[in-house]
């Protein structure tokens, strides 16, 4: 087996490494859900690279996600239910349909015609696939869910890290009037649930103490989203502006002979104020 630039001999490698003949041990252990947390740790890893900009490093993670892919697929194709090609088929097909002002006849090409045909589109997909969900459902398979009515957000998937999905239940509700139109009634809803963690610290057990948390960071999904910003992406550069700020007080401690556990509050204070203010001056100097 050689390394190649065609997509199949990756198809080809993941089906030796799931070949209960010679394959590889870890991998023939691996199901659906087991898999899953790698599926989702390497998306987040696409995207740290992107954030870096590391086209190295990007190019490699990109290979990691389509692995994962590939993964799924195999797994899928041993239990009958569909195959790689199934899966390249199947977004092909989705990508011609929904861009009929590029892939389609010269009517469909026009400007006009264009026109909220992207929403057109996606609504019939949304019908199509609550049809099929629930075929599914009441096909007596013991993979599916109990039968019930599709209900309005039940196509916003789970899976994403909290503060991404909080923002697309909030996009989904508001696009039936469930919204407020300025930020001044959000601002005081912060206040409020922050108000009221304060009153569970002090009098709830930890587990109110959690969902009041949760009903604060809600909120504040909320006022993000008003403004039009990412919550995920914003504390992401916090998060990054905090490490970069701490490097920063470790480098200064090691430079005078002191480690971060020898040092005290106060000094590790007074450099995170000098790592503020070289931050903001390398920041004007851009």
């Amino acid at each position: 087996m050689e390394a190649s630039r065609d997509v199949l001999r990756l198809v080809e490698i993941m089906r030796a490494l799931r070949n209960p003949s010679g394959g590889c041990p870890w991998d023939l252990e691996q199901d659906f859900a087991s898999i899953a947390p790698y599926t989702i740790e390497e998306a987040y890893e696409v995207a740290d690279a992107i954030e870096r900009s590391d086209p190295v490093d990007l190019c490699e993670e990109l290979g990691d996600l389509l692995l994962q892919v590939v993964y799924h697929s195999q797994m899928a194709a041993e239990k009958g239910w569909f195959d790689f090609d199934d899966v390249v088929e199947g977004i092909t097909r989705k990508m011609i349909r929904r861009h009929p002002h590029v892939f389609g006849d010269a009517e469909a090409r026009s400007a006009g015609s264009a026109k909220g045909q992207w929403e057109r589109i996606k609504a019939e997909e949304k019908a199509e696939k609550a049809a099929r969900r629930a075929e599914f459902e009441t096909s007596g398979k013991p993979e599916a869910r109990s039968n019930q009515t599709p209900l309005y957000l039940d196509d916003v998937p789970g899976v994403f890290p909290a503060l991404t999905l909080a923002l697309k239940i909030q996009k989904r509700a508001a696009k039936v009037g469930f919204d407020w139109n300025d930020p001044t009634p959000i601002e005081a809803k912060i206040d409020e649930e922050l108000g009221e963690f304060r009153h569970a610290v002090e009098t709830g057990t930890s587990r109110e103490q959690e969902a009041e948390m949760g009903d604060l960071l809600f909120s504040v999904v909320n006022l993000a989203r008003y403004h039009e910003l990412d919550p995920e992406n914003a504390l992401r550069i916090t998060v990054r502006k905090f490490r970069d700020r701490f490097a920063y007080i470790e480098r200064a401690l090691v430079r005078d002979g002191q480690t971060l556990e020898s040092a005290t509050l106060d000094e590790m204070d007074a450099l995170w104020v000098e790592a503020k203010g070289a931050s903001r001056a390398a920041s004007a100097r851009e």
